[in-house]
């Protein structure tokens, strides 16, 4: 299987070994797929916002700078989010969210190991705000095209009735994706979500220093080539 590898150095394609246990053929078959997606999908290189104005027209996602080990910070408020009509468009919401993440982690330009940790917060989800058929497409987006790009996920403020909403999706998710993910029901797992981003990236309401800032408001410096 011949790659075309230029322009992606050694970090880059660690994460697509590591992503398929250190299998040199299954990281190749991985990093050619996501290679001919990335083309099809996202052929200018980025979503324009444009193209994603439903999706962020509803505040839900906010960028909060980085977190004491220098990965952007993503939250997502499920009680903004209402069932997407249109799937394409949510699809590429959550690549122009991630894409965005991402590149503000970067310093002048992209290494390739840059990873992110994003707070789900469920606080006043009601049943019209379950969307399983978006969570499980968002979810599949970033264990098929953004390997090891998630540091952590946490998911806090979980109702009882979500949790056998929880548990369905679960069952669409890899094991190295599970692992990543804490669900935030106890005071130390709230005080480690606080140590580990830190309390100048944390908004208030989490227990933080700083203010929410929708995604749309965070504008990045141009990065080199």
């Amino acid at each position: 299987m011949r790659l075309d590898l230029q322009k992606y150095g050694d970090p880059t394609l660690m994460r697509f070994l590591i992503a398929r246990s250190m299998d040199p053929e299954k990281a190749a078959k991985m990093f050619v797929q996501w290679q001919k997606w990335r083309a099809a999908f996202v052929p200018n290189g980025f979503i324009p916002e444009s193209e994603v104005h439903d999706e962020l027209e509803t505040r839900k996602v906010y960028l909060q700078g980085l977190s004491k080990e220098g990965n952007p910070v993503l939250i997502g408020k499920l009680n903004k989010h209402f069932p997407s009509k249109d799937l394409l468009q949510f699809k590429k919401f959550v690549v122009h969210l991630l894409d965005k993440a991402i590149a503000s982690g970067f310093k002048g330009r992209e290494i390739g190991n840059e990873k992110l940790v994003a707070v789900l917060d469920l606080q006043h989800v009601t049943y019209k705000n379950v969307d399983v058929r978006a969570f499980i497409a968002g979810f599949q987006v970033l264990q098929g095209y953004y390997p090891e790009r998630l540091a952590k996920l946490f998911i806090l403020n979980m109702p009882r009735f979500f949790v056998s909403v929880w548990k369905m999706i679960s069952r669409f998710l890899d094991k190295a994706t599970l692992e990543k993910i804490v669900i935030v029901s106890k005071e130390e797992e709230r005080r480690n979500l606080i140590k580990e981003i830190g309390e100048d990236t944390l908004p208030e309401e989490y227990g933080g220093r700083s203010n929410l800032v929708a995604l749309q408001d965070v504008i990045l410096p141009l990065l080199e080539d």
